[in-house]
């Protein structure tokens, strides 16, 4: 663990996210003018004053203590627990309210003195805001505007007096040579896998399943996640980045803005994984925008793990209709990995780290050009590729293009007139001779160049040969 541990708590809407995403000098949370956005624990790591820290953004107390409000206490109380100091957030245009007040006694009541960070004071006069808030009796104050940066070096300042020391057991992110990367690459240790779905399909749930812990908030309510999650963890010594993300509906459905950001946030964590598991809700099928949210994952060439999810109280002709459904459906991605699984039960989720594993090698594994021209030689030889203009297309020989996914670029002659049918044999054959499941596979074609293309009055080697032969026929018969 990286220590310190600083912790974002506040009402709902008092700038929590804005600030994180400043500290942390990355635009990892999702900042809207709305009220409880933010459900679930962010992390994020940050730099100040040369010092490596963690800062866990949350979601807002509001006080009640029933529904969804519930499950997001327990996540802000479980911050606090992890943090070392803890940053209390109130907004200056509201001043003192009883929300805050609930907050503040119920963090005293746990041991835990915050350090009062009074925001949104532009326009309003920080000692005003200062004298308003004084009344609370905290021994560390500062006001700040999250949005603006003001204010932030002296909380900076004032949250470092109160941290432990360093010691041998921090670890330094610019020492550990990753202290220039972005968030993005941070986030990407390990096998990165994300979690996609349509809303209300049990994503969440099989993360904390996968996790064994109440890592994400989960509630019987679409929507429930609006932001996409990345929980690094360790399992059977093998490091992973798990994301959660928000549910994407069709197009047509999806009207408020804070919606269509999540799921542009969606559309990136699916760009920076290395293996996604689609989250299918059994008993509706795949529906269309599965088989979209499907389509979307190959087109960024990411392998892939399909969960079918609520499997179980489903009778037997309920469970025959659907695989048959996705049998019909899935012709397309016959290497995809199927799984039948309950993740409010925990039945068949441990099988889906197997089929993950086996996707990563595959679109991760590297291809030797002798292995890949014996593939295509093997090919060619079972099933010739079809004469054009009488002229028979060559494919001479095949090396790796790249990974995740693999590719495979095929050197000949006349390529660019070679069937779409033939392409799909030599996909086949070669995924089948290198095993590779659970990951598209693109083949391109190149074309050898004409040395001669383009250059007037230049004879090839043979046409020069057959002027000889030529010249040497008409001698004889003089």
């Amino acid at each position: 663990m990286v220590s310190p541990v600083l912790a974002l708590v506040g009402r709902p809407n008092v700038g929590k996210s804005t600030l994180f995403n400043r500290l942390t000098r990355s635009r990892d949370a999702l900042v809207a003018d709305l009220p409880g956005l933010t459900r679930d624990r962010q992390y994020g790591l940050a730099r100040l004053e040369g010092r490596s820290c963690v800062v866990i953004d949350t979601g807002g107390l509001t006080g009640e203590h029933a529904g969804i409000d519930e499950a997001m206490a327990k996540q802000t109380l479980t911050a606090v627990d992890e943090a070392d100091v803890i940053l209390f957030m109130v907004d200056a245009r509201s001043g003192i309210t009883p929300g805050d007040e609930l907050i503040i006694e119920r963090l005293r009541r746990l041991g835990r003195e915050p350090v009062l960070v009074i925001n949104k004071t532009d326009g309003i006069g920080e000692d005003t805001a200062l004298a308003e808030f004084s009344a609370l009796g905290f021994a560390a104050v500062a006001a700040i505007s999250a949005s603006h940066g003001r204010g932030i070096r002296d909380l900076v300042e004032t949250v470092l007096a109160r941290v432990p020391p360093p010691d041998e057991h921090d670890v330094d992110f610019a020492a550990d040579g990753e202290g220039d990367e972005d968030p993005d690459t941070l986030a990407a240790r390990g096998v990165v896998i994300t979690v996609v779905g349509r809303p209300n399909v049990g994503k969440s749930t099989l993360v904390n399943r996968l996790l064994g812990e109440d890592r994400v908030v989960v509630f019987d309510e679409a929507g429930t996640t609006r932001d996409s999650i990345f929980i690094p963890f360790e399992r059977d010594e093998r490091r992973y980045t798990l994301v959660d993300t928000a549910g994407v509906r069709r197009r047509g459905k999806v009207s408020e803005t804070v919606e269509k950001f999540s799921i542009v946030k969606t559309l990136q964590a699916i760009d920076r994984a290395d293996v996604v598991i689609l989250v299918v809700d059994a008993r509706d099928g795949l529906v269309d925008q599965d088989l979209h949210l499907l389509g979307t994952v190959l087109e960024h060439g990411r392998a892939a793990v399909l969960a079918i999810n609520k499997w179980d109280g489903m009778n037997t002709d309920d469970r025959r209709a659907v695989q048959e459904e996705l049998d019909r459906k899935l012709t397309f991605a016959p290497w995809l990995r199927r799984h039948l699984i309950s993740a409010l039960h925990g039945s068949g989720v441990g099988e889906l780290y197997r089929s993950i594993h086996e996707a990563h090698s595959a679109a991760t594994g590297r291809l030797s050009t002798p292995r890949l021209t014996t593939i295509l030689a093997d090919a060619v030889r079972a099933h010739a590729p079809p004469l054009r203009h009488g002229r028979r297309i060559k494919l001479r020989y095949a090396h790796a293009g790249g990974l995740r996914p693999p590719r495979i670029v095929v050197h000949g002659n006349q390529v660019e007139h070679l069937p779409d049918q033939y392409r799909r044999y030599l996909e086949n054959a070669f995924r089948a001779a290198l095993d590779l499941r659970g990951t598209p596979l693109k083949i391109e074609l190149k074309a050898g160049s004409n040395p001669f293309a383009g250059r007037k009055n230049v004879l090839t080697p043979r046409q020069v040969r057959k002027r000889q032969r030529l010249r040497q026929h008409v001698k004889k018969k003089r």
